[in-house]
C-alpha cells in the first residue's frame, strides 16, 4: 500500500521513521513518500521536501516565512494528488499538518494523525478540524484519551514512542569514560546542554546557559547539536568557552551525563526516560511568547510535569531564566543532593505511566489494519 508521510521538524522525523519501520514489518510492500528528514529517508521511498526547510517556530517567526511556508502547502498538495496514497499520515507539526488534512479529506484521501495537536494546550478550536478531517487519531500521552473522548473524538493510544526511539538508538548503555574517549573530550563528568532544534531557540537560550558554566570548574559543559543544524550555528555562542557540540548523539550524551538543561520540548521527556535531572529552560522572541502567555491554558511546558500532574522539574520561563536562576536550581540537582533523588524516584512513576515499548510497531500494525479492513 502507499503512505504519505509529514513531519515538519526533528522529533517528527524521528517518531515517523519509527513508524514507517512498524508499517513496514506489517506491510512489507509499503510505498512511502514524505515530507520529513534523513531518518525517514533511511527507511526507502521518496523524500520530498526536508523538515529543515519547514521548521519556522513562534509568531513572528512564521510571519517572516509565510512566502515559503504557502510553496511548501502547495507542493505537499500537489504530491498528494499525484501519488495517490492509500492513506495520508500527519505527524504532529499542526499549524501546517492541519491544512493539510482538511486538503487531503476533501479531495477524498484517509487521513491519520499521529501524534495529536497539544490542543490542550491552546488552540483547542482545532479540535474541530480534527473531528472533520482526520479518520483516526492517534496519541502519545495516556492523559489525552480522556481529554479527546471528552471532545467527541475516540483516539488510540498505543504508549509512547520516545521509549521505542530511546531503546532503538541506545540498545546498549555506553559509559562516561567510553564517551568521551569516541568524541575526544576531557575525563570529566558532563553537564548536557539540550538547546533546542531551531535557531530560534538556540539564540534565546543557550547564551543563558553559557553562563553559568565557569560556576561548575569540575564538569565540562556539551552541547547536544540538533541534527539539522550544523557547527557554524554553534561557533558564534561557544568560541572562547572550552564548550564541545556534539552531533547525532544526543541520547548517548544524556545517558552519560550528571545532569541537563533542557529547552522544553520531547527533550525534557527524554531526559526523564534516561534518568537525567533537569533543569527546564525556555526564552522566546518577546512578542511571541507574550502572545503565547494569553492563549496557553497549561500550568506547565514540560512533557514531565504535564504527564505528572505536577511540579517534576523545574522549569524557568522567560524572565525566570537567568544565570544566577539556572545555577541556584542546577546545584540542587548534584550527586548527594535529596531534589536529585526526587526527581529520579519520580521518573520512575512516570515511565510507569507511558507505558512498555514496542508503541511504533503497534501503531504501524494498526494503520495497516486499519487501511485493509476499509
Amino acid at each position: 500500500m502507499k503512505y504519505f508521510i509529514v513531519a515538519g521538524e526533528a522529533s517528527g522525523d524521528l517518531h515517523a521513521s519509527n513508524l514507517m519501520k512498524g508499517i513496514k514489518n506489517n506491510d512489507p510492500d509499503a510505498d512511502f513518500c514524505f515530507f520529513g528528514g534523513d531518518l525517514m529517508a533511511e527507511q526507502g521511498g521518496t523524500l520530498l521536501k526536508h523538515y529543515r526547510d519547514m521548521a519556522f517556530m513562534g509568531f513572528l517567526e512564521v510571519l517572516l516565512n509565510l512566502r515559503t511556508i504557502k510553496a511548501n502547502m502547495e507542493l505537499c498538495k500537489q504530491s498528494i494528488i499525484h501519488f495517490r496514497p492509500d492513506v495520508v499520515i500527519l505527524v504532529d507539526y499542526p499549524g501546517f499538518n492541519l491544512r493539510i488534512a482538511k486538503f487531503a479529506k476533501l479531495s477524498g484521501f484517509k487521513v491519520f494523525y499521529y501524534i495529536a495537536p497539544k490542543v490542550w494546550a491552546w488552540k483547542e478550536s482545532r479540535v474541530e478540524k480534527l473531528k472533520s478531517f482526520v479518520d483516526k487519531l492517534f496519541v502519545i500521552f495516556p492523559f489525552e484519551i480522556d481529554y479527546f473522548r471528552g471532545k467527541g473524538i475516540d483516539p488510540v493510544y498505543e504508549g509512547n514512542p520516545s521509549i521505542d526511539a530511546i531503546a532503538n538508538k541506545l540498545p546498549n548503555p555506553i559509559s562516561l569514560s567510553d564517551f568521551c574517549e569516541k568524541n575526544g573530550l576531557p575525563q570529566k563528568p558532563i553537564i548536557a546542554l539540550v538547546a533546542g532544534s531551531r535557531k530560534q531557540e538556540i539564540r534565546y537560550n543557550l547564551p543563558v546557559m553559557l553562563n553559568v558554566t565557569k560556576r561548575f570548574p569540575e564538569y565540562q559543559f556539551v552541547i547536544a547539536g540538533a541534527p539539522s543544524l550544523d557547527y557554524s550555528v554553534y561557533q558564534p555562542y561557544i568560541s572562547g568557552t572550552g564548550v564541545s557540540v556534539v552531533f547525532g548523539q544526543t541520547y548517548q550524551l544524556l545517558s552519560c551525563s550528571t545532569l541537563a538543561f533542557v529547552t522544553s520540548g520531547t527533550a525534557t521527556l527524554e531526559a526523564a526516560l534516561l534518568n537525567v535531572p533537569q533543569v527546564v529552560c525556555y526564552r522566546g522572541n518577546f512578542f511571541s511568547m507574550l502572545i503565547a502567555w494569553m492563549v496557553i491554558k497549561v500550568k506547565y511546558v514540560s512533557l514531565v510535569n504535564l504527564n505528572m500532574g505536577f511540579e517534576v522539574v523545574r522549569e524557568l520561563k522567560q524572565y525566570d531564566l537567568t544565570p544566577d536562576s539556572l545555577y541556584t536550581e542546577a546545584i540542587k540537582l548534584l550527586p548527594g543532593n535529596p531534589e536529585r533523588d526526587r526527581q529520579l524516584e519520580l521518573y520512575g512513576q512516570l515511565k510507569e505511566k507511558l507505558g512498555k515499548m514496542g508503541a511504533s510497531e503497534r501503531v504501524g500494525k494498526r494503520i495497516v489494519d486499519l487501511i485493509k479492513s476499509s
